[in-house]
Formats: C-alpha cells, structure tokens, sequence
C-alpha cells in the first residue's frame, strides 16, 4: 500500500463515507469526540457526539496531540523502533485514544474514562482499517479554481466591496 495523502482526499464522497465511518465509531463508542489531523496538527475533520462535553479549542488540540506523536516517536527510536502506532492519555474524566492513519495523519478518540479502554481501541483500530479502505478507493482529484469568463469581475466585485474606491461616507453625511 502506497502514502495516502489524507488531507487531499476528504472531499465529494470520500468525505461523505468518512464522515459516516466516524459517526459510526462515535455511537458504538460512545466517544465524545474524534478527530482527523495531520501530522502537523492541522485538525482535518472534527465529529462530536451529542450530548458530550464541548471540546477543547481544536487548533490547540490538534497541535498539541501531533507533538506528543512527534515527541513519542522520537522516544521509541531511542529504542529501536520505527515507533508506537497508538498513543493513549487518560485522565480522571476523559482520555484520547490516538492511532495512526496512514503516514501522514492521525485518528484520534475522545472518551470518557467512565467507558472500556479495550472497547475504544478495538474500534478505533477498525475505524482505521475502514477509514484506509475508503480513502485508497478514492482517485477522485479534489475540486479545483474555476477561471471563467466572469472570474475578473467577480473579484473586482469582491476588492470593490472589500476596499471600497469611494470615500464611504461618515454616519450623518449623505
């Protein structure tokens, strides 16, 4: 199996079909969350369950789970190995279950501690193989920049209503 650019696949169907992959881990988990990021961590997709409590600011959580990975595979090639494909946190009240996706992303899982380790992991490992599975059917290039006849004036329309060429006027002028 070759790199899967996950970032450059989520869109049409693909997207569709994942989304409904991690709606399916999310009921059968009863996660409060999953997350797809990158392993920048650019947060490529974000599913929360209702009812769950809100997640942290995604960016941060996102950033900071794919510097954890980083810091974690650096450590197990201090022992040899080419790394760890799982990373669990847990808390007193909530944990994430974060499992690879391919070479280039990350699944992760937020749910509460409350709910069985082994079943989150056990679902989240098959939310992968599905999840690779749709997105290795996929050869759909992503949607691209329309230049037609009306592209000039769209965007004049656009810069126009933007950065206004005429002084706006002052409340009370006319």
């Amino acid at each position: 199996m070759g790199v899967i650019d996950v970032s450059s696949k989520l869109h049409g169907q693909a997207l569709t079909d994942v989304q409904a992959i991690l709606g399916e881990l999310l009921a059968k988990s009863r996660a409060h969350a999953t997350l797809l990021i990158d392993l920048r961590g650019f947060v490529l997709l974000h599913l929360h369950a209702r009812g769950a409590p809100e997640s942290p600011q995604l960016d941060a959580l996102g950033s900071l789970i794919a510097s954890n990975y980083s810091a974690t595979t650096a450590l197990a090639r201090l022992f040899g190995e080419n790394g760890f494909r799982e990373l669990i946190q847990q808390g007193s009240e909530v944990g994430t279950y974060t499992e690879e996706l391919g070479e280039d992303a990350l699944l992760v899982t937020v749910y509460a501690v409350t709910e069985p380790l082994g079943r989150t992991k056990y679902l989240s490992k098959k939310t992968v193989e599905a999840l690779l599975s749709v997105l290795n059917e996929y050869d759909e290039a992503p949607p691209g920049l329309m230049f037609d006849d009306n592209w000039e004036n769209d965007n004049q329309d656009l810069l126009e209503a933007l950065m206004p060429s005429k002084p706006v006027p002052k409340l009370g002028e006319a």
